[in-house]
């Protein structure tokens, strides 16, 4: 999967989430998927010409060697019998639903420990991501949704950060298992349920029947998945569905037929 389609489908994973983490207001709802949506793209890390391990430079090519280090000789170490004959750098250890939550219970760590400054960092982290997958006209409209924030948010923006730290990891582990999700819909399949065996093997990759996968960057992911999944990021932002809805019964709707169907 390509990694503004990564990128999208973290934001409407994350819009859906948002409510049952306590994220409910439209601006809390946004942090929280712009979030997700940026962490949907950090599983590629393990990939030298990903997104993610282009973002920084030479800090995240450096963390980009690193994770593909760690995740081959991990693959070495845990591979079975029947497993490919592989080496395991690339939809291994960081495309596992262990990874997520891994990094999700340090992003929770982390930001309890390092008060609103890590917070921040984190969502910023996480917008940088989005931004590379996504284009540069993300910046402009983050910043908007910044300023937003800091002129709507209670009075206790403090208090705020401190209530984003409590639903912050669950935003990373969310956009890295939505990553795995996603890849496991196309040809190559992706290994998240890692370690559990299946079909004598211990990274095996998860896939649906043939006709329902797709070719990363092909048709179906450019022309059906993408643009369905960008509505739906818009329909999602709380309050855009009910606006929606309110206006076509105004537009479409003869006042007789809804006094017809009022109780």
């Amino acid at each position: 999967m390509m990694g503004r389609t990564h990128a999208l489908t973290g934001w409407c994973a994350g819009l859906a989430l948002a409510p049952a983490v306590g994220a409910g207001s439209v601006h809390q709802a946004v942090v929280f998927a712009a979030t997700t949506a940026g962490f949907a793209l950090l599983p590629d890390l393990d990939h030298p010409g990903a997104s993610a391990s282009r973002l920084l430079g030479w800090l995240t090519g450096a963390l980009s060697w690193v994770l593909r280090r760690v995740s081959a000789g991990f693959y070495a170490l845990t591979k079975g019998p029947r497993d490919e004959k592989v080496s395991g750098k690339h939809r291994h250890l960081s495309h596992t639903v262990l990874f997520a939550a891994g990094l999700g219970l340090l992003t929770s760590w982390g930001t309890t420990e390092g008060g609103p400054w890590a917070v921040v960092g984190v969502v910023v982290f996480g917008l940088m991501l989005a931004e590379g997958a996504l284009g540069d006209w993300l910046l402009p409209v983050s910043g908007a949704a910044v300023a937003w924030w800091f002129f709507t948010a209670p009075p206790d923006r403090a208090g705020e950060l401190e209530s984003i730290s409590g639903w912050l990891g669950i935003a990373v582990a969310a956009g890295c298992l939505t990553h795995c999700l996603g890849d496991a819909l196309t040809e190559a399949g992706c290994p998240f349920l890692f370690p559990i065996p299946i079909a004598g093997e211990t990274w095996y990759e998860i896939r649906p029947p043939r006709v329902l996968r797709f070719r990363t960057g092909k048709k179906v992911e450019k022309r059906l998945i993408f643009p369905v999944f960008a509505l739906l990021g818009v329909l999602l932002v709380p309050g855009v569905w009910d606006h929606a809805v309110s206006t076509f019964e105004r537009l479409f709707i003869p006042p007789s037929s809804q006094r017809a169907t009022t109780p």
